[in-house]
């Protein structure tokens, strides 16, 4: 023991005399995850992977909102030139553009992709791709794009999400593989996302009830934040066209507001929908998401390029898993992926300050909160897709532009946000994010008064 103790002075008097700092005596910061967090800088942390822009487009209902009439990438040009005006970067500097989108059919919307990377104004020279891992393919776009950075394949990158479920329904293309049938598990993969919903219900003991406060709720939060103007630095206002379908008359519009929330809400009006899915079920049309167009885009980078640029550092990108479940009962997801990635971060369940979870239906939603045991005030605190939509693909980039600008107007009381959700045929993602202010270069040292050298780790 006494030589594992020699050995960290040794090291730590290495350490100390190779950082510019004034003060002869540091001592590592105890932050709230404690000495052996992962997540734990030296000074020398220009390698991490931060936020410097994020934006969304409104959440439209699909076939009768604002984008109705709206082609997909007349939905995402707005929110991918919004991050170049937002923070002046020369386009060419863009290592890639990763795009998360679902419904369409792959090589289709790639092509509708790029070209509406072009229309924001990116050079031929800047690559784009997409990928689909349900609905957390926004999400995972931004992973993705966290992950090649820290790899060093490129030093910025834009991690986005397109969705229109006005010009591209849920369904499958061509005949069920017979073979199915002998899979249980493949043949779940194949049901109706409201069959898992009522799964989730029954199986877990989540009650209509249960469900319909849910998404009351969901409905206040989001109505106090719009009113509140909490969503108007997120928002980029996209001018497109509403088209009568009566007369044919195209009128131009500029949309800027969510329009899928529904202020006057309550449990006597839920009470009165029919189940959707399943007779005598509890998933109704009121304790879903909405069917949604949307899109939302996210600007990545190395910080010591983001310090160097002067840009402002919205968050920093800490962990990200995804993880698998039965595909029955899907909506679980989170439940498994929140620790995991929690986990991954180095940090504990109670060092998170705010989650972000997307709520596919109520009882998977109410499932996972109680499951992980999550302090309603701490979930979704200016309402989730129930009220505001779910465009499958757009989600995950969604959530982190609103869930970083709530953490910055928190302040000080709030270090370390979650974004989750689950995802169909039996899967979770998640990803934890840190406040972008919290660090600077000297973060994880200050001056003692007295000092052992030692971290608690090897008392």
């Amino acid at each position: 023991m006494e030589k594992a103790i020699e050995r960290q002075r040794v090291l730590l008097h290495h350490l100390q005399s190779s950082l510019p700092l004034r003060s002869p005596i540091l001592s590592s910061e105890v932050c709230a995850a404690g000495d052996s967090a992962k997540y734990q800088r030296s000074s020398c942390f220009g390698d991490d992977v931060v936020i410097v822009a994020a934006c969304r487009t409104a959440i439209c209902k699909s076939k009768r909102g604002g984008f109705k009439d709206t082609h997909p990438e007349d939905l995402l040009a707005p929110v991918l030139k919004a991050l170049l005006d937002k923070t002046q970067l020369n386009p060419s500097e863009v290592g890639d553009i990763v795009v998360g989108t679902v419904l369409a059919p792959g090589s289709q919307r790639a092509i509708e992709c790029r070209m509406a990377a072009f229309y924001a104004g990116f050079p031929d020279t800047v690559p784009l791709r997409t990928v689909n891992r349900q609905c957390s393919s926004g999400l995972q776009a931004v992973a993705d794009v966290a992950a090649a950075i820290k790899a060093g394949f490129y030093d910025i990158g834009i991690g986005a999400g397109l969705e229109s479920m006005t010009v591209n329904s849920v369904g499958r293309n061509g005949p069920v593989n017979p073979k199915v049938e002998m899979f249980p598990q493949a043949r779940d993969c194949l049901l109706p996302m409201g069959i898992t919903s009522e799964n989730v219900a029954e199986r877990y003991g989540i009650t209509r009830q249960e469900q319909d406060h849910a998404a009351v709720e969901s409905h206040r939060r989001a109505a106090a934040a719009t009113a509140a103007g909490k969503f108007k630095e997120e928002i980029i206002p996209v001018l497109t066209k509403i088209v009568d379908p009566k007369t044919g008359e195209h009128k131009r519009v500029t949309i800027s507001m969510d329009d899928g929330i529904r202020m006057d809400t309550s449990l006597s009006v839920l009470a009165k929908l029919k189940p959707a899915f399943k007779k005598d079920g509890s998933t109704t049309a009121g304790n879903a998401s909405q069917v949604s167009d949307g899109a939302g885009a996210v600007l990545l980078m190395r910080r010591d390029l983001a310090m160097q640029k002067g840009l402002p550092i919205l968050g920093v990108f800490r962990s990200f898993a995804a993880v698998g479940v039965e595909p029955g009962v899907m909506g679980i997801g989170p439940a498994v992926a929140i620790p995991a990635a929690v986990r991954a971060a180095g940090l504990q369940p109670d060092d998170i300050d705010i989650f972000e979870i997307n709520e596919a239906f109520a009882s998977q939603f109410v499932y996972c909160c109680k499951k992980l045991e999550l302090d309603p005030e701490k979930v979704n605190v200016n309402g989730g897709a129930i009220a505001l939509g779910h465009p499958l693909g757009a989600t995950g980039a969604r959530c982190v532009s609103t869930l970083l600008n709530e953490m910055k107007r928190r302040g000080k009381a709030c270090r370390f946000g979650v974004i989750s959700m689950c995802i169909g045929s039996g899967m979770g993602a998640a990803a934890v994010f840190e406040r972008g202010d919290v660090v600077d270069q000297l973060i994880n040292a200050r001056q003692v008064e007295a000092n052992s050298f030692l971290s608690k780790d090897a008392m």
